[in-house]
């Protein structure tokens, strides 16, 4: 579902790209021409947003006709048809880059999480995103790791407690901390303390912290922290994280592994418009 706030998006998108108008297409093409185009992968990916791809060539035309072939969070090969599209030519080709913007990052992401997320295949762990994501993007951008089979952490500030460094230097202490997130917390919702030594990580679990987050240790001392933990609190590890160790992490017992870099550093996904102008009916 394409949300109000991702509609905006592609409205200041399009204005950005195509405000002012296509000089080069309404220069090559009558209004009357029609063209069809077909969204092909130039690579192994994992396709994301294609529903918002769509929204954005029927905010240029809704009389531009499409397809889908590749749902989300599908895995294609080279050549792959994501979509097909029939409608005017200036529309087609008025919308065709920021659609492409859309899909490629999205897919990139897609296809980047679902890398981390084989490489710890067979353990407990989960791979998560961050809210390191494109400013506006967030949705979208974390709707793209649950394509790639990933899962999502906070959506924002207001959907979960979590104690970091700068909460606890202002509160004196870990256990000051939680203490006063504990009183002031909604129902129901659990703390999550940041910690990166044993003497922190006693002091969040005394305290009562239902998740801790190993922030920036070694997969050895994360497995020394989590053997500590003993089932008495959620773990999760974040920083320093890559494709190279993730599996290094995984095996030392954590439950999630919060990856910054699904989102803001996936490659973009190689993907393009093929184009074919239809003939002209004869008068």
């Amino acid at each position: 579902m394409v949300t109000p706030g991702v509609r905006a998006l592609i409205a200041a998108a399009l204005e950005e790209d195509l405000g002012r108008g296509d000089l080069t297409s309404e220069a090559i093409f009558d209004a009357a021409a029609t063209a069809r185009g077909t969204i092909v992968a130039k690579q192994n990916l994992v396709v994301a947003g294609i529903e918002t791809a769509e929204a954005v060539f029927h905010a240029v035309d809704v009389g531009i006709r499409w397809r889908t072939c590749a749902g989300e969070g599908t895995q294609v090969m080279p050549g792959a048809v994501l979509a097909e599209l029939e409608g005017p030519a200036r529309s087609l080709l008025g919308a065709e880059r920021t659609a492409l913007n859309f899909l490629q990052r999205l897919s990139g992401i897609a296809t980047f999480t679902r890398t981390f997320v084989k490489a710890v295949e067979g353990t407990q762990a989960r791979v998560v995103d961050t809210r390191k994501t494109a400013p506006g993007w967030r949705s979208l951008d974390k709707a793209a790791v649950r394509a790639g089979g990933g899962d999502n952490h906070r959506a924002d500030l207001a959907s979960g407690i979590l104690i970091k460094d700068n909460h606890i230097a202002a509160c004196g202490s870990v256990a000051a901390a939680v203490q006063r997130a504990r009183q002031r917390a909604p129902h129901g919702m659990k703390v999550e303390v940041e910690v990166s030594t044993a003497q922190a990580l006693e002091e969040a679990l005394a305290a009562g912290a239902e998740i801790v987050l190993l922030d920036n240790v070694s997969p050895q001392q994360a497995a020394d922290l989590t053997r500590r933990v003993a089932g008495r609190a959620l773990v999760e590890v974040s920083g320093g994280v890559r494709l190279s160790n993730v599996r290094a992490y995984a095996e030392a017992g954590v439950d999630r592994i919060s990856v910054g870099a699904l989102t803001h550093s996936a490659p973009a996904a190689d993907l393009s418009l093929e184009f074919e102008v239809a003939p002209a009916v004869p008068t």
